[in-house]
């Protein structure tokens, strides 16, 4: 059921054959959907660009399926559109989802290279056919996960995105990670390996929560400190010791070195290029990312760097309604 009278535009889907991601060791294919937003109207030509990441566990196009109780992107996009609350654009819904429940959008070994895959030949891709974006007129927004990204992405690449929105994006990694690696470690002793356990995993005929906080440990771990050696079984390896839950100085930096808030408090230069930069996080957030959300707050700050932050009252979970917030924004500074 539609909650707007305004026309509805119109999803495409495309597939890409990537090259960038044939290095991964998970077997995931290389052949990716991306489901492409139209607005009622138009063609695409001219107008700016926004790529939406998506959450841990999903893939783009679950953003453009029907949703129960309420609105997918392209129907709230019509509205916010339609009501003339944000000028139009196309959107990207690219399908990452991995073999170990879904991606942070970084270059990885195990993971894949999804920066390049995101950056080389996503977004040639749709521009290309789809004369939109362009230098100066492509942003990028994600929750979580996603929102992760479009932190890493605003820091490390604002010669390419010209805009950035995260929601309740990963960072402050000791409070957001260091208080689950006892219960990793506490879930795989119970196994031979991380290889056994998987197994186990993806011989199940139900997936729980349980399940997939240990597997998504697995995915940062494959993101954020691959194993060099070849012999690891899909270079996964843990930051902390099996016996002690120990940190392991060496590999917990590696996953140090992801952490926006880090980036942040190292210094805010490129948030400045950006057009527009969008920050929010609930207070009630139950994997404690608010503390790392104000970190980059207050770094930015710090350096008069122009931004926006929000925090609301509410949790991690169901938060898709901020987008009526964020997109607005990343478009009239992309339109502008």
């Amino acid at each position: 059921m539609r909650r707007t009278n305004h026309p509805a535009g119109t999803v495409q889907s495309i597939t890409i054959e990537s090259a960038a991601i044939a290095n991964n060791r998970l077997g995931d294919p290389t052949n990716r959907r991306v489901d492409i937003y139209i607005p009622a109207g138009h063609d695409g030509s001219g107008l700016p660009l926004l790529v939406d990441l998506v959450g841990y566990t999903s893939g783009g196009p679950v953003h453009t399926a029907w949703k129960n109780f309420g609105e997918n992107v392209p129907e709230r996009l019509d509205r916010l559109i339609g009501d003339g609350t944000m000028p139009p654009v196309v959107v990207a819904f690219p399908d990452c989802f991995t073999r170990l429940g879904g991606n942070q959008y970084v270059n990885s070994p195990v993971m894949g290279n999804w920066d390049d895959f995101l950056i080389t030949e996503m977004l040639p891709t749709v521009e290309h056919r789809f004369n939109c974006g362009g230098t100066g007129r492509r942003g990028v927004f994600g929750k979580s996960s996603g929102g992760f990204g479009a932190l890493v992405y605003a820091f490390r690449h604002p010669d390419i995105w010209a805009a950035a929105a995260s929601h309740s994006g990963d960072a402050g990694f000791q409070n957001l990670y260091i208080g689950e690696f006892p219960n990793l470690v506490r879930v795989l002793s119970k196994f031979s390996s991380i290889e056994a356990w998987l197994k186990a995993f993806e011989e199940k005929p139900k997936v729980d929560g349980k399940d997939i906080m240990v597997l998504l440990m697995l995915a940062q771990a494959a993101s954020f400190d691959p194993d060099p050696d070849p012999e690891t079984f899909l270079g996964l390896r843990l930051p902390v010791t099996v016996d002690t839950c120990e940190l392991i100085a060496d590999r917990w930096q590696n996953w140090l070195a992801f952490d926006p808030a880090l980036m942040a408090e190292a210094g805010t230069e490129a948030i400045s290029q950006l057009k527009a930069f969008y920050l929010d996080c609930g207070t009630e957030d139950q994997y404690n990312i608010l503390y790392g959300t104000r970190r980059i707050h207050k770094a930015l700050v710090r350096d008069n760097t122009p931004h926006r932050y929000e925090e609301f009252v509410d949790d991690h979970s169901s938060v898709d309604y901020r987008m009526d917030v964020s997109l607005p924004f990343l478009a009239k500074a992309l339109s502008r």
